[in-house]
């Protein structure tokens, strides 16, 4: 028995004193009121009102269940609407995710954005490889992230695919600083710092696959993460790095003593777009992943990569097809 429903009816009758007008506050015909009173009775063992030919009155069991049935009504009413309220992403707990290389300012301009926007909504924000945060999607740990392509997405559905072009991180008595931009075949000779390839296997394959094909196999792959021990290999190891630019970065500027120069062609680039699981698509989900690309979009230059076209993974890396 929908007992809610029934109960609705209990009170408008209640209220009315008039089987008539209850039914058309309640916007139904007398009979099926009638017959939900007399199953509400039924059910809860009371006599809810005395019926005559000229009027309806409460009972006295009815009269004390009168209150019980308003306070019942107003927690489903509050019920339902915080219910829509986190449907909408208006409410509730978010478990979001954005890459490690994402700078201080488009992080905090994201959550400022949602805490104006979606001021009942409590982001619990993390910084996770793109690895890490499709082992949370798959275990329900997380519900939206920011991914690098390429890589699995089965299951996942998929925002914007954004493109953001790389430049090269250059020790700062390179030759190569004095050239406009380098070609990835000047880069022989120079070791190569990359992300840990368990961050993102397939990204990290395509990266080093498009160096090959553009005449670039370094001697030596070393693994860093963090921009200050980055800049500490560049200057100690004779390596180098891709890197975006940072907004309103200067071409000589990559860092305290270091050069940036862009890449002959734009041969490489980050690819990403926010992600999350099939069945976890929600008002919360859509609004930090729309907020996100919005805020990376004015933030940091990036451009949309095709986004009609899908993505095929293949063993070692993916491209556009």
């Amino acid at each position: 028995m929908d007992i809610v429903g029934h109960v609705r009816c209990f009170v408008a009758v209640a209220e009315e004193r008039h089987f008539g007008r209850a039914a058309i506050r309640l916007g139904m015909a007398q009979p099926p009121l009638s017959q939900r009173i007399q199953r509400l009775e039924k059910e809860i063992g009371v006599r809810l009102f005395e019926r005559t030919s000229r009027r309806v009155t409460l009972t006295q069991g009815g009269a004390l269940l009168l209150e019980e049935a308003r306070a019942l009504l107003a927690r489903t009413d509050t019920f339902l609407a915080v219910a829509s309220r986190i449907r909408d992403g208006r409410s509730g707990l978010l478990r979001a995710a954005l890459p490690s290389g994402i700078a201080g300012e488009p992080v905090a301009a994201i959550l400022a954005d949602l805490r104006r926007h979606q001021p009942g909504l409590e982001v619990e924000l993390h910084e996770l490889s793109t690895a890490e945060q499709l082992a949370r999607m798959s275990s329900h740990e997380l519900d939206v992230g920011l991914i690098h392509h390429p890589c699995d997405t089965t299951g996942l559905e998929l925002g914007p695919v954004l493109r953001r072009e790389l430049g090269v991180l250059l020790p700062p008595d390179s030759p190569l600083a004095a050239r406009v931009d380098v070609p990835l075949s000047a880069l022989t000779g120079y070791d190569l710092i990359l992300f840990p390839r368990a961050d993102a296997p397939a990204l990290y394959d395509e990266l080093l696959t498009t160096c090959a094909r553009g005449g670039y196999t370094p001697d030596t792959v070393r693994h860093g993460q963090g921009d200050s021990f980055i800049r500490g290999l560049i200057h100690s190891v004779n390596a180098v790095a891709f890197a975006p630019p940072d907004p309103g970065q200067t071409a000589d500027d990559g860092g305290p003593g270091i050069i940036w120069r862009p890449l002959a062609g734009t041969p490489l680039a980050w690819r990403f777009s926010a992600a999350w699981p099939k069945d976890r698509n929600s008002g919360a989900v859509t609004a930090f992943a729309d907020t996100a690309l919005n805020v990376l979009r004015t933030t940091t230059g990036v451009s949309a990569d095709r986004p009609q076209h899908p993505l095929h993974l293949r063993p070692a890396s993916e491209y556009w097809l």
